[in-house]
């Protein structure tokens, strides 16, 4: 049963005591059809950028302290012997063991930044043992120095076997980390 209100020619005279015109206008578009006109295609909000694959870093110890150790060289997983005999007493010197850093050939990652390895190593405090500040995209630094960059300390020094020659820049690199106070 259709409503007597519409249907009903006098019951609409009585709610409307004035006389009313059609006019004919152009169609306007409601404020919500005008702000938000429907694409052909769909478009993403949000730019997509490519995902860099995240590099996976092949390391010795477990980085209990969040010190990363890195080293660079190509024909040796970590030195030679000369080497490493001097990283054992480095760490032993500064009460490290095996368990509070991680040790990181560079050589095996190269092109890896600064970036990259904070992100995946959570370091506080990073020696670099023939990774130049350059190879990790900083600033050049002075070798065998505690510098600090984005709340890292780092000490930047040369390639181990040949530390182990140099006397003057091992007295230099003990003087650094006795500052360190570890």
């Amino acid at each position: 049963m259709p409503n007597q209100l519409t249907a009903n020619q006098d019951a609409l005279s009585l709610f409307f005591t004035e006389d009313i015109y059609l006019v004919q206008e152009p169609e306007m578009l409601t404020a919500n059809q005008a702000s938000n006109p429907v694409p052909e295609q769909p478009v993403s909000a949000v730019p997509t950028q490519p995902q860099q694959p995240v590099r996976t870093f092949k390391f010795l110890g477990n980085n209990k302290r969040n010190i990363l150790i890195l080293v660079n060289d190509k024909a040796n997983d970590v030195s030679d012997e000369n080497g490493r005999e001097l990283l054992r007493k480095i760490v032993k010197s500064i009460n490290l063991t095996a368990q509070d850093f991680a040790l990181l050939n560079y050589a095996s990652c190269e092109g890896a930044n600064f970036n990259e390895l904070i992100s995946q190593f959570s370091s506080s405090l990073i020696f670099s043992f023939g990774v130049s500040p350059m190879q990790l995209q900083l600033e050049n630094q002075a070798q065998n120095t505690i510098v600090e960059q984005k709340g890292v300390k780092m000490i930047f020094s040369g390639v181990l076997h040949q530390l182990d020659q140099d006397l003057a820049a091992k007295k230099t690199l003990w003087g650094c980390l006795q500052k360190l106070g570890l």
